[in-house]
């Protein structure tokens, strides 16, 4: 792989975004050109994977000095933590540009920018780059939403943009702190997050600066109780962003946590872990039970969605190898498996004009290849063994036992929720009487099904041979365990000595 691959993933897609919104072209000519754009991208990620050595350390490091007098650096790599989050963009952002009816090119200009920026906070090393793609990643959902949602699309618009904002500025204001407590403790500016590590953050300005980083991503995931931007988003956005949404955006709110949260805070995140994995089985517990009274298809996934992210946070919360190899392994299994449920449902939409349960069914009789896809799909999503979905959730859920027995029953059980209700759509959808809408419906054709086949033969694969994928992030994960489980006086002691040998250099 070439010395700057990392960014060309992530601005080969924002400079075609941007030159599809200047130049005259029409909205099939964007469409190829964003698919051809989106298959180069996955190609560079599937060397990547390959190459992969999967040491515990950064690869494929890009490292340049960018604003010297504040310590602010162009510092991108790729490990255990981020490898399967950027993977899972790279695998699953060309299927949206080659299904659904042709949008506008600007439609087509935003998804591309939302994948570049999104590689972008996946890769970044320096919490400034992070926060820039961070921010820039929200502009295109915005503009996705707002002018190409359903109905009630600008009150979903004015919610997410609030939450996000409002987010944003915690951080922001979280990440100052940092940056002028490691000024004063080491007498120099730099905000890389393994120098960050080093730092010795306590009192009370510490738990706050914890709990606003907390509170943008847990928004971002989405966490109990800062969920509630989610239905109306999900429900109003056209099923492409939806499933960016759902399938990318929300797994850079968990992997921010990893990356930037648990190295710089291993104090606090340690104190706040009970009360944090309670807040991922309740929101596991709750949006289950929301998505049993849904009548309309899409929000019942979307509180699935909620639901299923409650769990991978709650792999985050509990602090040891197993659960947190679980949530990265999830993170991907996740995102292949309800991202594509979202897209099944867009083409549904598209062919039936509605997505109310009641008003489908039969479908199973009508279109046997769709029906087994979109089942192979649902069944990895409530972790049916053989199916990638599983061997996440078994892993956080031993993970959470061994953290505490009683969150591990809670999230085992909670886990029963989400089988009962998609079983139950399932059911009704493809297999009750069809309908005057569903008489109709057309299986898939063969272009859509080479599109989805790769990925449920990913879903098939991940299930029944994880451990490609396992080896590569469970160093990763050890190091980081490592980390925050060591003793806060060898910590205090090991930063104490380091900044006294910088402050007697600087003598």
């Amino acid at each position: 792989m070439f010395d700057y691959a990392l960014s060309f993933m992530i601005f080969l897609p924002i400079l075609a975004g941007l030159a599809l919104l200047l130049l005259p072209i029409q909205k099939e000519g964007a469409r190829i050109a964003g698919f051809i754009v989106s298959v180069a991208v996955l190609f560079l990620g599937i060397e990547l994977f390959i190459g992969f050595a999967g040491t515990g350390a950064m690869e494929y490091v890009e490292k340049r000095p960018w604003i010297e007098s504040l310590g602010i650096s162009y510092s991108l790599g790729v490990d255990g933590i981020s490898l399967l989050v950027l993977m899972a963009g790279s695998i699953l952002f060309p299927m949206v540009f080659t299904l659904f009816a042709p949008r506008s090119k600007g439609y087509y200009a935003n998804l591309l920018i939302a994948q570049g920026a999104m590689a972008g906070a996946i890769l970044s090393t320096d919490l400034v780059l992070f926060y820039i793609f961070w921010e820039i990643m929200l502009l295109p959902i915005f503009f996705m939403i707002g002018l190409y949602g359903g109905p009630n699309r600008l009150p979903a618009t004015i919610k997410i943009t609030i939450y996000t904002i409002a987010g944003s500025l915690l951080m922001l204001a979280a990440l100052v702190y940092v940056g002028v407590s490691y000024h004063n403790q080491f007498g120099q500016w730099s905000f890389d997050i393994v120098q960050l590590s080093q730092l010795n953050l306590s009192g009370g300005f510490a738990v706050l600066a914890f709990l606003m980083f907390m509170v943008a991503f847990a928004i971002k995931i989405p966490l109990f109780p800062f969920h509630t931007w989610l239905p109306d988003a999900y429900t109003e956005a056209p099923s492409a962003t939806t499933f960016v949404l759902s399938a990318i955006m929300a797994k850079i709110g968990v992997y921010g946590v990893i990356r930037f949260v648990v190295p710089v805070f291993e104090v606090e995140f340690a104190r706040f872990a009970l009360a944090l994995s309670l807040a991922g089985v309740v929101g596991m517990m709750y949006c289950g039970l929301a998505a049993i009274a849904q009548k309309d298809m899409k929000r019942m996934l979307a509180f699935s969605s909620a639901s299923h992210m409650g769990i991978i946070a709650l792999g985050v919360f509990c602090m040891n190898v197993q659960a947190l190899t679980g949530a990265l392994f999830q993170i991907a299994a996740h995102a292949t498996s309800t991202g594509v449920l979202f897209l099944f449902l867009g083409l549904m939409e598209e062919r039936m004009q509605t997505r109310n349960i009641e008003d489908l069914g039969g479908i199973a009789y009508r279109a046997p290849i769709f029906a087994t896809f979109f089942a192979i799909a649902m069944l990895a999503s409530v972790g049916l063994p053989g199916t990638s979905g599983f061997i996440g959730e078994f892993l956080i859920i031993l993970g959470a036992i061994k953290f505490s027995g009683f969150i591990g029953f809670l999230a085992g059980t909670s886990l029963i929720i989400g089988v009962c209700y998609m079983l139950w759509m399932f059911q009704r959808v493809f297999f009750e009487k069809s309908n005057s809408r569903t008489e109709e419906f057309q299986d898939f054709k063969l272009s859509e099904a080479l599109t989805f086949l790769p990925v449920i033969l990913l879903i098939l694969g991940m299930g029944i041979f994880p451990q490609p994928f396992l080896k590569r992030i469970e160093p990763t994960a050890l190091l980081q365990i490592a980390q925050l489980t060591n003793p806060p006086h060898h910590q205090l002691a090991d930063k104490t000595v380091l900044n006294s040998d910088q402050h007697n250099q600087k003598n």
